[in-house]
């Protein structure tokens, strides 16, 4: 009996031991031989992966009043910006009542009923009855409960200003990439980039800490001034009203900087309605993508090659006689005034032709294309828009064309510029000689990394002397040239006018009917702040003395205003000699 007790015992134990042996090693098994696939199935259960594409980065620019040009510290405003829109769609063979469907939801989405039922008769079993609802129109939509109705969110890109700096700006294209301006030059930067999203479920979801990797696209500061923009543009529209320009542009800049603080096109255009237009002129940049040849405001650059070789000053004399004949060619003044004995200050007081012709003949052709060169007229001037456009200038390079070419190009007939080559170069006169590249962009920001632009400024291209000499004559064009309309009591301002021809479409010789007039200005002339250019293209007056002037003087006051920036001297008091 003991015996079989003690067999029973033993069988009993070498059960529960071969049951424990088979338990620890089937936990061998699945813990350490198929340890990862059972993880991964584990990680499978509680995590989701969605396919998303980042929100696409926004544009703002803030206002300067505080800094006075400087990096903005004021008012923030969007200029564009990601808004909430919505897509309703229906699954037509989950609409058991199609009749009853198109009845309620055509009061919604103002639609007709027959418009509904005509969608719902696709042979596609899926169709989009409408877009651009907002979340208030849907949540109406949404209340009727029609079964077999579906809704998307499908973010639209809103530009909160309207028409305002749209040039600038561009837009986004019906395929989601930006076109033109900001949204077409830093598309990479903007848009929202595609990837993985990794989303808890179950207890995961509350454990997660949430830390995931942002696939939204940059948002980009802008250097525009909102309110001198705004100014710009204005003033702008105010004198086609008056004027009747066929279009004008206006960059208002820091020229120790390159900081652009308004660039301003008339006409404009709504980005939120681009797909309207049918010129598509009308989304370039003409101080960008336009050439044109620029007429006096090219003045103050040969008198720097000439002053800045030595051979010739402020004062140096010649014998105006109204005309200068080359062959069977000859030049003349404006409106063919005859002057005598002038100084190259007077010239440019003036604005003759012949003086400006006078000064390029005291060095050779190939030493004027160099200053040509220097002042970055034979190449773009890496402003970070869409589409930059330059020409190269190339038949003046080698300083052996016709001795007629060099003369009309003294004066700025003859030569293709850009808007925004010329307000470069006019940069290197207001900041002693240094050129810089004009920057729209004044940071980049990716959550909370931010991006300066960093400026880009070359050594002196002329020499001080030269320059303070030129800016005095610049000073001399404000306060006694075409009657002193561009002078501010209080301030010394430095600019040149320029009333240009337009040359004939395909055809060799220019319009005798039309004008680009122009000013450049920059103030305080001894310490600049501001350089402007005014361009207006045919203005139905004469001379730029009467079109572009009043509007420089115009926004260099608001500028002056806005920023607070003291006086040269007291206005009530007789007007001391410029330094």
């Amino acid at each position: 009996m003991k015996k079989n007790f003690n067999w029973r015992i033993g069988f009993i134990l070498f059960v529960i031991i071969a049951f424990g042996a088979a338990i620890i090693g089937r936990l061998f098994f699945l813990q350490i031989l198929e340890r990862k696939l059972y993880e991964a199935q584990a990680l499978g259960q509680q995590t989701a992966f969605n396919s998303v594409v980042g929100s696409r980065g926004q544009i703002f620019c803030e206002n300067s009043q505080e800094t006075k040009g400087a990096q903005g510290s004021g008012e923030i405003k969007s200029l564009a910006i990601n808004k909430d829109s919505w897509a309703i769609s229906a699954s037509i063979k989950d609409i058991p009542d199609k009749d009853a469907f198109a009845d309620l939801l055509s009061k919604s989405i103002g639609q007709s009923k027959e418009q509904i039922l005509s969608e719902l008769s696709s042979k596609d079993s899926y169709v989009v009855l409408k877009k651009s609802l907002s979340s208030k129109e849907l949540d109406k939509i949404k209340a009727l409960n029609l079964k077999g109705l579906s809704w998307q969110n499908a973010p639209e890109r809103f530009y909160p200003q309207g028409g305002m700096a749209s040039q600038d700006l561009g837009f986004l294209g019906g395929a989601g990439s930006g076109q033109y301006g900001i949204e077409g030059y830093y598309e990479d930067i903007l848009k929202g980039k595609s990837g993985i999203q990794e989303k808890g479920k179950g207890l995961k979801s509350i454990l997660s800490d949430g830390d995931q990797i942002s696939l939204d696209g940059s948002d980009i500061y802008l250097t525009i001034d909102y309110n001198i923009q705004f100014q710009a543009e204005n003033l702008l529209r105010q004198e086609q009203k008056k004027n009747d320009i066929d279009s004008g542009q206006i960059i208002v800049i820091k020229p120790d900087t390159g900081r652009i603080l308004a660039l301003a096109n008339f006409p404009d255009f709504d980005p939120n309605q681009y797909s309207k237009e049918n010129d598509l002129d009308i989304f370039q940049n003409s101080a960008t993508q336009k050439l044109f040849e620029p007429g006096s405001i090219m003045k103050p650059f040969t008198m720097a090659a000439a002053i800045n070789e030595g051979k010739i000053t402020p004062d140096t004399t010649y014998v105006d006689t109204g005309i200068l004949s080359f062959g069977t060619k000859s030049i003349h003044n404006f409106a063919n005034e005859v002057y005598g004995k002038q100084t190259m200050t007077q010239v440019l007081e003036n604005s003759i032709n012949t003086g400006a012709v006078f000064a390029e003949q005291q060095i050779s052709h190939k030493m004027f294309f160099d200053y040509i060169d220097k002042f970055g007229f034979t190449s773009k001037t890496g402003v970070d828009l869409q589409g930059e456009v330059y020409s190269q200038n190339s038949n003046l390079k080698n300083g052996n064309g016709p001795d007629m070419d060099y003369a009309t190009v003294s004066f700025g007939q003859g030569i293709e510029l850009t808007p925004m080559q010329i307000i470069k170069g006019f940069c290197a006169i207001a900041n002693g000689g240094k050129l810089v590249r004009p920057y729209i962009v004044e940071k980049i920001v990716n959550g909370k990394d931010e991006v300066y632009t960093r400026q880009k400024i070359s050594e002196p291209i002329v020499s001080k002397q030269t320059l303070t000499q030129l800016n005095s004559m610049l000073i001399n064009v404000v306060d006694k040239g075409f009657g002193g309309v561009a002078k501010i009591p209080g301030y010394y301002l430095a600019g040149k006018t320029g009333t240009a021809q337009v040359p004939l479409v395909g055809g060799r010789g220019y319009d005798p009917d039309k004008t680009i007039q122009s000013f450049v200005g920059y103030g305080p002339a001894f310490n600049p702040q501001f350089l402007i250019l005014v361009k207006l293209d045919d203005p139905k007056v004469s001379k730029s003395a009467l079109s572009a002037v009043p509007i420089f003087k115009d926004l260099a006051r608001y500028i002056i205003n806005y920023w607070q920036i003291p006086p040269d001297y007291d206005p009530t008091q007789v007007q001391p000699a410029s330094k």
